[in-house]
């Protein structure tokens, strides 16, 4: 089974022509599918359009989030209610065709577990998108380990039982490739389509580029660091011991020899102390997080979301009669 799964924000203009576009291709694919719209608190009339499909087609399923968590959560919210062998996420904006769906399939067919969506061509704004984008994505590929050149398309199919093994967080989902890669998945780049945005705004800007770049160091540490925190926090640690230590013994021995410290080395000797407390201070950092992580593992289930309502048919059906 497939299950396909679109956030929608704020996209009334898109949201007809979307569902006519995605019903179409499927139907060509001939396989059973379903197709899971997550509103995330849209003030338009987004949710309206979506609840009068859902009366038609016993195949939609709509996720209503209470507020507006954001894209992750979105996304995640999809991938928990998604019945399917096979997931696909697209935006809900019309810039991803679904007639590139197949060629996505096509992948995991082969035996790749995750397949991604690659702008060749971008129609973007080439200073505010275009550069950026290339930079973000070239530092992605080196801190990750994951050769992609389009981290940010959500454009992407997965093996359900991938997901299983990824927590989504903050802003995360662009990372899905590399926090999969972790666990041993097999990623495959698909050149995709990329449509001029026909109604509405983008959510992005220029301004994204520091939530990105936050992004990569968290990820860096996830994927480095994440299961063993002492040895990042014990390497600074242990840096800090050697400097602040190595300072005071010679000032020690200094001291010994008759000089005086603090009218000659003041300040030498406040460094040395700092560095050594900071040594220490990380070499306690880390043995938290070691504790912290092994609670982490032994106390998942939380979401990052909570849903309002899950409309379906057969809900809907009841509801009526």
């Amino acid at each position: 089974m497939l299950s396909i799964v679109v956030p929608i924000h704020n996209e009334e203009p898109a949201i007809l022509p979307l569902y006519d576009r995605l019903t179409c291709v499927l139907e060509r694919l001939q396989r059973p599918y379903e197709l899971l719209f997550v509103d995330d608190a849209s003030t338009d009339r987004s949710f309206d359009l979506l609840a009068n499909l859902v009366e038609t087609d016993p195949r939609l399923k709509v996720i209503r989030l209470r507020r507006n968590f954001g894209q992750t959560a979105a996304l995640s919210a999809g991938f928990d209610e998604a019945q399917g062998h096979v997931i696909v996420s697209l935006d809900g904006d019309l810039q991803h065709d679904p007639e590139d769906i197949p060629a996505l399939l096509a992948k995991i067919d082969e035996g790749y577990d995750i397949a991604s969506g690659w702008r060749k061509h971008r129609l973007d704004n080439a200073l505010t998108r275009r550069i950026p984008s290339r930079i973000a994505n070239w530092l992605m590929a080196k801190v990750s380990g994951v050769n992609l050149r389009d981290f940010g398309t959500t454009f992407k199919a997965y093996r359900a039982e991938i997901l299983k093994d990824v927590n989504l967080y903050g802003e995360l989902h662009r990372f899905i490739p590399a926090l999969a890669s972790f666990y041993g998945a097999r990623v495959a780049e698909v050149p995709i389509r990329n449509a001029p945005r026909t109604g509405g705004s983008s959510h992005y800007g220029l301004g994204r580029t520091f939530h990105v770049l936050f992004d990569l160091i968290t990820i860096k540490f996830l994927l480095s660091y994440f299961t063993r925190p002492m040895h990042f926090f014990g390497k600074l640690g242990l840096l800090g011991l050697a400097a602040g230590g190595s300072i005071l013994s010679y000032l020690l021995v200094y001291k010994l020899l008759g000089n005086h410290i603090m009218a000659e080395h003041g300040p030498l000797l406040i460094a040395g102390a700092l560095l050594l407390l900071s040594g220490l201070m990380m070499f306690t950092t880390g043995l938290l997080g070691e504790v912290m992580i092994r609670t982490y593992f032994e106390s998942q289930g939380r979401r990052i979301y909570a849903v309002r309502e899950i409309r379906t048919r057969k809900e809907t059906q009841a509801a009526s009669g």
